[in-house]
């Protein structure tokens, strides 16, 4: 929870110091070619990072390690998916008002919108640490 904490914190601070003026926005616009390369890296980066965050939970290996080891799994495991959606999260968010382009701004809104999906609830790490066939062969 700390982590997921962190993240949002530090999103919202360079929000805030930026929009108040106290950081300078748009100290990076004349390069271009340093522009360009960062964005095609970024969306890379954040189409990437989503599609893992969010799916990161559904592959075999890690499924199998999150059943077998529990709560030691679920801590490895969830930290690196909030890492992977959070930390490229941060970076849009200042690179947003680093270049004043608005694509930065809209990934790290989508990242963000991503974040309620693997908030990390108590209920739902001790769902993701059930085998879905213990509830079966229960019944």
């Amino acid at each position: 929870m700390a982590v997921f904490c962190v993240f949002v914190a530090y999103a919202l601070g360079t929000v805030v110091l930026f929009e108040t003026n106290i950081f300078e926005s748009g100290f990076s616009t004349d390069d271009s070619n340093l522009e360009f390369l960062i964005t095609a890296v970024m969306e890379l980066v954040t189409l990437g990072g989503v599609f893992l965050g969010l799916r990161l939970f559904k592959f075999q290996k890690v499924h199998n390690d999150l059943v077998t080891r529990k709560y030691d799994a679920l801590r490895k495991w969830g930290t690196l998916r909030l890492v992977i959606i959070g930390l490229p999260m941060m970076v849009n968010t200042y690179l947003y008002y680093m270049f004043l382009n608005t694509t930065f701004g809209y990934m790290a809104i989508i990242q963000l919108l991503c974040l309620p999906f693997i908030y990390p609830s108590m209920s739902r790490c001790e769902a993701e640490v059930e085998d879905e066939n213990e509830g079966e062969n229960a019944a």
